[in-house]
């Protein structure tokens, strides 16, 4: 069977139409949402969205800024948290944490997040955004094409980048430091890295029987 990929998966909206087992929900909600990725459809006038990949927008947060956070947040969340171990109460281990890409989707997201922890927090991006990186909260704030001053062992590496060769992070990795990696996790493994990867929280449902637990929302554009 092919399934055609179709551009956008997240997007700001109001719900038109509920389906029969929809109670959280009513139309004329505003809500984000994450659609289905293999097929999309967030570019389009109006999407199905599935009732748990579904928030209500709170009024303070414009429809851009809810669009950009659903799968870009996630997967920064599940990488700080889960992944990395990093409490956002202050609380826990102390963690010497490096985020590539750092000007990035998940990026951006990350570093915030993770300066809520007990972390230490060197970030990589091209020249032209480190003063934003660095407003973002990053402790150390680097150039990836001239990174001299990592010197640092790091007990996690948010590897947000994809044309860094693997075998650049090993001689910066402490004891039983691991990469976390969103683009191509399996190639770390012919370096000897401990790598771990971060999909977002999606659950793939292909059953007609769902629609029963779908929403059809407007897309707010603008």
């Amino acid at each position: 069977m092919f399934i055609s990929s179709c551009a956008a998966t997240d997007v700001a909206g109001k719900v038109i139409k509920v389906g029969p087992r929809v109670t959280n929900y009513k139309t004329g909600d505003k809500v984000d949402a994450m659609l289905n990725h293999p097929t999309g459809g967030g570019l389009a006038e109006y999407a199905v969205a599935k009732d748990n990949l579904i928030v209500l927008r709170p009024p303070e947060v414009s429809a851009a800024e809810g669009a950009s956070l659903p799968v870009a947040g996630l997967a920064a969340l599940q990488a700080v948290t889960e992944s990395a171990g990093v409490k956002l109460d202050g609380t826990g281990r102390h963690v010497n944490l490096l985020i590539t890409a750092a000007s990035g989707g998940v990026g951006q997201y990350a570093v915030q997040l993770a300066k809520l922890g007990n972390t230490n927090v060197t970030a990589t991006c091209g020249a032209h955004n480190l003063d934003l990186v660095k407003s973002l909260g990053a402790d150390e704030v680097l150039d990836y094409k001239t990174p001299d001053g990592v010197a640092r062992k790091y007990d996690v590496v948010i590897h947000c980048e994809m044309d860094i060769p693997w075998s650049t992070f090993e001689p910066n990795l402490s004891t039983n430091g691991k990469v976390i990696d969103s683009k191509h996790p399996l190639r770390l493994k012919k370096h000897g890295l401990r790598s771990v990867m971060v999909m977002p929280l999606v659950r793939l449902l292909w059953s007609l029987q769902f629609y029963e637990c779908y929403l059809i929302l407007e897309v707010i554009t603008g």
